[in-house]
């Protein structure tokens, strides 16, 4: 079956920073573009950050200059270090892929299950 696996919520304090992290697993042929969004209460899921396929990266304005988005070196772990977090930042985040299962498919977008990221002091 696949999925996509998150890990590095958790509690912070202001200031603080955490490292969020995403796997694809299962029998997929091959992995495309990876991302981060994130909800928080109320509000609309909003793009974090996201990594292309031909190694180029994109900010929402939010965390331009905090957050870095980087993949490992087989291409289906994301990462996102999340520095400097600001109470704005609590959210719940997900990791997302754009991955085809066979070569004779095309890509199709999966979402992790969520992590809740929650800045206060």
């Amino acid at each position: 079956q696949v999925q996509l696996v998150e890990s590095g919520g958790g509690l912070v304090q202001p200031g603080g920073s955490l490292r969020l992290a995403c796997t694809a697993s299962g029998s997929i042929f091959g992995v495309g573009d990876m991302g981060w969004y994130r909800q928080a209460p109320g509000k609309e899921r909003e793009l974090v950050a996201t990594h292309s396929v031909d190694g180029s990266t994109h900010y929402s304005d939010s965390v331009k200059g905090r957050f870095t988005i980087s993949r490992d070196s087989a291409w289906n772990t994301v990462y996102l270090q999340m520095n400097s977090l600001k109470p704005e930042d609590t959210a719940v985040y997900y990791c997302h892929a754009n991955l085809r299962l066979t070569e004779f498919e095309s890509n199709t977008n999966y979402w992790g299950q969520g992590t809740q990221v929650t800045v206060s002091s």
